[in-house]
């Protein structure tokens, strides 16, 4: 199933990006646009985990450097059933993670520096199995495209608002050039964001409740979850509208981002895992 939506993104994604195009060049415009977003689906399947990773300047963390962290890990996929994913470390204060790649046996899980800092070995856990559960679910193929797809359109976006205020291209000239472009400039980004939010909500869910059944400790994600939302909004990530959706919370507040969130309200997750800990005996 996660297959057939990895299509119709690609497919939204690309019907965005050829229209952008178009209202950008006219025909000539579209043609390139098509072959960009060609190029590009080819790019997202194979190598997005990568280009993912290179933006958040994720390195690659040994088991000698983080002993604990690959103990939580090794236990968690031998209960899930899954190979062991590369494990990265993102260096920044702001506590979040990710997992990415395009099938569980290319997966790889990002923490920062932050998230290690302030959650316990309970928490952390609930994290982790969380990330699993995106991969076990074959989540992170299809929220790794969006990403890298949603990054393209936000920077055709950009070139389109500067064509537009200097009356460059577009398919006639005067005002209805400039006020096509802008049209376009505007409507494309705020499209791919509906995309990401559209794919994104329902699977948080999902991952929420099988990472608890993974970790057998919905209490601890439930509290992850809440120190993680607290840091991000005290201690705002670099992270770009984008890739927002990549993350166990949401690290954008404010403008836009709360308008399009991609995540579902901390407080709606953290009372379904009290329900899931409740019916396990743990409340």
């Amino acid at each position: 199933m996660n297959s057939v939506k990895t299509g119709i993104l690609l497919v939204v994604l690309t019907g965005i990006i050829v229209w952008l195009g178009e209202h950008f060049g006219g025909m000539q415009g579209m043609i390139l646009a098509f072959g960009f977003a060609i190029v590009m689906n080819a790019v997202s399947y194979w190598f997005s985990d990568k280009i993912v990773l290179a933006m958040y300047h994720a390195q690659p963390i040994s088991e000698n450097e983080a002993p604990e962290l690959y103990s939580i890990i090794h236990r968690l996929v031998t209960t899930a059933g899954l190979p062991m994913p590369k494990v990265y470390l993102i260096p920044e204060t702001s506590a979040n993670a990710f997992a990415t790649g395009r099938d569980p046996e290319h997966a790889a899980i990002a923490v920062t520096q932050g998230l290690l800092r302030i959650l316990d070995h309970e928490e952390v856990e609930g994290v982790l199995a969380h990330e699993l559960a995106h991969v076990k679910n074959r989540d992170i193929l299809i929220s790794t495209v969006a990403a890298t797809l949603a990054g393209a359109i936000m920077v055709l976006a950009h070139v389109a608002r500067v064509a537009a205020i200097f009356g460059i291209g577009g398919r006639s000239r005067g005002r209805d050039n400039g006020l096509s472009l802008l049209v376009g400039a505007v409507v494309a980004p705020l499209a791919a964001l509906m995309v990401q939010m559209a794919i994104s909500r329902s699977r948080e869910y999902e991952a929420d409740e099988t990472g608890a059944q993974i970790s057998g400790q919905p209490l601890g994600l439930a509290h992850a979850l809440l120190k993680l939302d607290s840091s991000s909004r005290f201690m705002p990530s670099e992270a770009t509208p984008a890739s927002a959706h990549l993350f166990i919370v949401n690290p954008m507040h404010g403008g836009i981002a709360s308008l399009f969130s991609t995540h579902p309200p901390i407080s709606e997750r953290v009372k379904r895992l009290n329900v899931l800990a409740k019916n396990a005996g743990q409340l």
